[in-house]
């Protein structure tokens, strides 16, 4: 079987050419995290959707991004010119057949730096983010570390800004974000988050759930203000492909 074996199974084609995927450049202490990234992968190929993705080839990065680039879709990586040089990672054994203790599971790996796909370099962590953004449909964002969720709720404020209408989508493997959305709760409970708001994203324990949910999603907010009124070019988010950035 060849790359076309998953394209023979392909569910309808999605409505998002591209989707961007913010995931940890770990891979997390437990199995079912890898699982879920490459689960995810698969779907993006079932569904012909091309990957956005950090740039990185170790942990959840790595994995999603030679999934998608296996099965025939496009890969494009976005990466600071300073992540470049090094990337350092301490990755868990998730192909072994069982949970083992911290010790024993984690190992450090040290490589070079190889992206997987296209590569796009930037100069710092805020173009990155909007190259990510202007080169995307939609977004996910796979269990992470403090950089994943950084980026989960920017393009969740930027939605509520009015700077897109794009979908975003948690993919809540195993109940990680479990707290995160307690807290989303507490917001709007404390008046903090508008109701409307609170549902610019969508949730879900499975790709396949999750990617039919960002399928049927529908703007239910009130914008701030509309994406015209943005200087978004200065974002970075309204550049041409290709256009000079120095």
């Amino acid at each position: 079987m060849g790359d076309g074996a998953e394209a023979a199974g392909a569910t309808a084609a999605s409505r998002f050419g591209t989707i961007c995927v913010f995931c940890g450049s770990n891979a997390g202490r437990r199995r079912v995290f890898g699982d879920a990234a490459l689960d995810l992968g698969h779907e993006l190929v079932r569904r012909g959707v091309d990957l956005v993705y950090g740039g990185g080839s170790i942990g959840l990065m790595g994995l999603i991004a030679r999934t998608v680039l296996d099965g025939g879709r496009r890969v494009v990586g976005v990466i600071p010119r300073a992540l470049m040089a090094v990337e350092v990672c301490n990755l868990f054994d998730f192909l072994s057949g069982s949970e083992v203790s911290l010790n024993s599971a984690l190992y450090w790996w040290q490589i070079s730096g190889e992206s997987v796909g296209e590569v796009i370099v930037v100069q710092d962590m805020h173009e990155r983010k909007a190259e990510m953004a202007r080169r995307s449909k939609a977004f996910i964002a796979l269990p992470g570390g403090y950089g994943t969720m950084e980026e989960l709720l920017e393009m969740i404020t930027w939605c509520q800004l009015g700077i897109h209408d794009k979908p975003v989508g948690l993919l809540n493997v195993d109940g990680y974000y479990d707290p995160l959305l307690a807290l989303f709760d507490k917001g709007e409970a404390e008046g903090f988050i508008n109701s409307d708001c609170r549902q610019i994203f969508v949730s879900a324990p499975t790709a396949s759930e999750l990617l039919t949910k960002m399928e049927q999603y529908t703007r239910l907010h009130q914008e701030v203000a509309p994406a015209t009124s943005w200087e978004i070019s200065e974002l970075g988010y309204g550049r041409t492909p290709g256009a000079d950035q120095s």
